[in-house]
C-alpha cells in the first residue's frame, strides 16, 4: 500500500459528517420503508474507495480474516478490522447511525418489538460491549473472478441493529464484472421476492439485517431479509461492510 493510501485512509476526515447529512434523507428512508433497501449515492469519492481497499493486505489493521469456502459461506474472503477503526470508518459508523436510528425504532414500533436504539452509536455500542459483545464488526471483503456471496444475515449477537450498509469499492466494468448485491425477502404464506440493486464505485446500500415491517390489507406484518454477492464474472471486487452492532 502506498502512503498516500494509508494516510487517504487513516487521516481524519473532517467533511464525511457533514457529507452524511447532506445525503437525500428523506428518499432514502422512503426507500427503505418500501423496499428494504435505498441506495446512498456518491457516498465515498474514487480516492477514499481505493484508500480503503489498498488496507487489505495490511494484517495490522484486522482482527481475523474468513476465507468463506471453508465455512460454506461461498467463495472469496473478508477481514474484520480491529479496534480502533480507521478513521474513515470510525466517521462513517456514528454518522449513518445518526440517520438509521430513527428508522430502526420506528420498524420495531411496527412490528411490536420493545428494543429501542439511542441516538448517539457510541451508547448503543456500550450496550453491546456489556452484554459481551465487544468485537468490532466493520468488515472488508475481497472476491476474485468465480467468488460469490451466499444469503445470509449479520447478527453476531443478542444485541443487533436493524440496519447495515455496504459500500461498493471498486470500479463496476473496469475492475470487475458481475458481483451485483443481492437481497431476498422472504414473506409469509407468499413466495420469496428477489431484489438485485445496482451500485457504482463509491455507492453505498443500507438494507435491513434480518426483518423489517411491512403494511398488508390486515395490518403490519414482519419480512424477513437475507442478503449475498451473486458470482464474479471477472475481475476484483472490494466492499466496505459497516455493522453497527459488535460481535461476541
Amino acid at each position: 500500500m502506498t502512503m498516500t493510501a494509508r494516510k487517504t485512509a487513516q487521516s481524519s476526515v473532517p467533511d464525511l459528517t457533514a457529507h452524511v447529512d447532506g445525503l437525500d434523507w428523506p428518499q432514502i428512508t422512503a426507500e427503505l420503508d418500501t423496499q428494504g433497501c435505498a441506495v446512498l449515492k456518491h457516498l465515498l469519492t474514487p480516492d477514499q474507495c481505493r484508500a480503503v481497499a489498498a488496507l487489505y493486505p495490511d494484517d495490522t489493521h484486522f482482527r481475523s480474516r474468513i476465507v468463506m469456502g471453508r465455512h460454506g459461506f461461498g467463495r472469496g474472503e473478508y477481514k474484520y478490522f480491529s479496534y480502533p477503526l480507521p478513521d474513515l470508518i470510525a466517521q462513517l459508523r456514528p454518522a449513518l447511525h445518526a440517520h438509521l436510528q430513527g428508522v430502526a425504532n420506528r420498524w420495531n414500533e411496527a412490528m411490536g418489538i420493545d428494543i429501542r436504539y439511542p441516538a448517539a452509536h457510541a451508547a448503543f455500542l456500550k450496550r453491546c460491549h456489556e452484554a459481551g459483545q465487544a468485537r468490532p464488526t466493520p468488515l472488508l471483503l475481497q472476491y476474485e473472478a468465480g467468488d460469490y456471496n451466499c444469503l445470509h444475515q449479520d447478527l453476531y449477537g443478542e444485541h443487533v441493529f436493524p440496519l447495515q450498509v455496504a459500500i461498493l469499492l471498486s470500479e463496476p466494468g473496469r475492475d470487475f464484472t458481475g458481483g451485483e448485491f443481492v437481497l431476498t425477502e422472504q414473506r409469509p404464506r407468499m413466495q420469496s421476492r428477489a431484489e438485485v440493486v445496482p451500485l457504482a464505485q463509491g455507492d453505498a446500500v443500507a438494507f435491513a439485517v434480518h426483518h423489517r415491517p411491512v403494511q398488508g390489507t390486515r395490518g403490519t406484518y414482519r419480512v424477513n431479509l437475507r442478503h449475498g454477492v451473486s458470482r464474479i464474472r471477472s475481475g476484483q471486487r472490494h466492499t466496505l461492510g459497516v455493522i453497527f452492532h459488535d460481535a461476541k
